[in-house]
């Protein structure tokens, strides 16, 4: 299987879809991750396909007890005070390695498995259909215990509706629907419901220090075009969370500044970082918009 792995991605909807053939799972919040377990180590892999083994080795050393051969995709996640909370993930995610460690003591990371992409003795399972994926995974995790763990699953669409209303007290933030017939989708083959729906905007500058900036300037993605084009309209966001900045910063430290601009009367640094990220959905139009994560 070669890596690093295009994830599949889920596409926004406004209800939960019903009918014969679908499958629910709670949607859990923090950070997408691959897993791979080689012959000697253990890698994990962000969304993106970069390589963040490092900022979650808690999860690293408790994927060997995984049989080598096995890929999985889920989510890496931190629970406090019996909630999951995206801003430690978030923290976890941009901080140094050192940092890292220290969260890692603190704030230990769970690992919520919702599929198998490789198995140790089936191969590549990706274009099995999900029901048989499921039950390979089911096996596969059977006694491991925490921190890795499969995520919840049913066909029952009054359960899905049950989880959707009943656990936004433990920071589920929605629900995902996948067809139960359907192998693992390239691009956006799943469907997903939030309770707080977000929409995706392009990074095309900065207002603060360069390597960790207080607000974003943003253009709706995708098709911004270049920062400050005629037609494309700039906003800025509100003050972004010290981790969410860090990893801006990073990906802008090497790229060379477009200038100044304005947007909403504000000056602000241009910059073609080429980084998506979520936005509140409605949270733009008559206030403030707030980065919530990058794509």
């Amino acid at each position: 299987m070669e890596l690093p792995i295009k994830v599949a991605l889920a596409q926004a909807a406004p209800v939960l879809p019903a009918g014969v053939g679908w499958w629910y799972e709670p949607k859990f919040d923090g950070h997408r991750t691959v897993l791979v377990r080689g012959e000697e180590t253990v890698e994990l892999y962000a969304r993106s396909g970069r390589q963040v083994t490092t900022h979650w080795m808690d999860l690293a050393v408790a994927g060997l007890q995984l049989p080598a051969g096995t890929v999985l995709d889920g989510e890496a996640v931190i629970w406090r005070a019996g909630r999951l909370d995206f801003g430690a993930a978030q923290s976890r995610a941009a901080s140094s390695l050192t940092r890292a460690r220290k969260l890692a003591a603190e704030y230990p990371a769970s690992y919520a498995v919702w599929d198998v992409l490789q198995h140790p003795v089936e191969g590549d399972v990706r274009g099995r259909p999900y029901t048989e994926r499921r039950a390979l995974l089911v096996d596969l995790l059977a006694g491991l215990g925490p921190p890795i763990q499969v995520v919840p699953a049913t066909d029952d669409y009054e359960v899905a509706r049950t989880w959707y209303e009943t656990l936004t007290a433990q920071g589920v933030e929605g629900i995902v629907a996948k067809r139960g017939s359907a192998g693992y989708p390239r691009g956006r083959g799943w469907v997903k419901v939030r309770h707080a729906d977000t929409e995706d905007w392009a990074v095309v500058g900065y207002v603060g220090p360069r390597g960790r900036p207080r607000r974003v300037a943003l253009t709706r993605a995708p098709g911004a075009g270049e920062p400050g084009a005629a037609g494309v309209r700039v906003r800025l966001s509100g003050p972004v969370a010290a981790g969410l900045a860090a990893q801006i910063g990073r990906v802008m430290a090497a790229l060379p500044d477009a200038g100044r601009a304005r947007a909403e009367g504000e000056p602000y640094v241009r910059v073609d970082t080429g980084v998506v990220v979520e936005v509140l959905a409605g949270s733009g139009r008559h206030g403030t918009l707030t980065v919530v994560r990058i794509r």
